[in-house]
């Protein structure tokens, strides 16, 4: 059973590679739970459902400039991942984790990014808030 959901995983992992180099949320839409729950680096409390996830997703990949992965873990089930990446936010240069839960079938129902250093974090607060500023009824759930 194991390998199935490494297989999903493995399957909708590369999906999310692809999203990332394209920036289309029809290319996102179908690797996400309904209900999944994104934790934002950025943000106190979580953004619950499928749409605000595209919205805050799509929105942080277009502020994201140099942007790449440079590590990726696998838990032993495979139904959790760490990718480790870089990138830079109106030149200022982050680090950060993205933390991912798959289900069985490989969609993913948790989401969770931490940034570093605090600067890059600012910066890039102050992007997302720039261009989500008008949305943040979307968000809410």
């Amino acid at each position: 059973m194991v390998e199935k959901w490494l297989t999903n995983m493995e399957s909708s992992l590369a999906v999310w590679h692809h999203f990332m180099s394209t920036n289309r949320a029809d290319d996102l839409r179908p690797l996400l739970a309904d209900e999944i729950v994104f934790r934002s680096p950025v943000a106190h409390e979580p953004y619950p459902g499928r749409e605000a996830a595209i919205l805050v997703l799509t929105t942080a990949n277009s502020v994201f400039q140099e942007f790449r992965y440079h590590r990726e873990c696998v838990s032993a089930d495979g139904l959790n991942v760490v990718l480790e990446f870089e990138a830079k936010v109106k030149g200022r240069e982050l680090k950060g984790v993205d933390f991912i839960r798959f289900n069985a079938a490989g969609k993913i129902t948790e989401f969770e990014v931490m940034v570093r250093p605090l600067s890059g974090l600012k910066e890039l607060a102050s992007a997302m808030n720039e261009r989500l500023s008008s949305k943040k009824t979307l968000l809410s759930g």
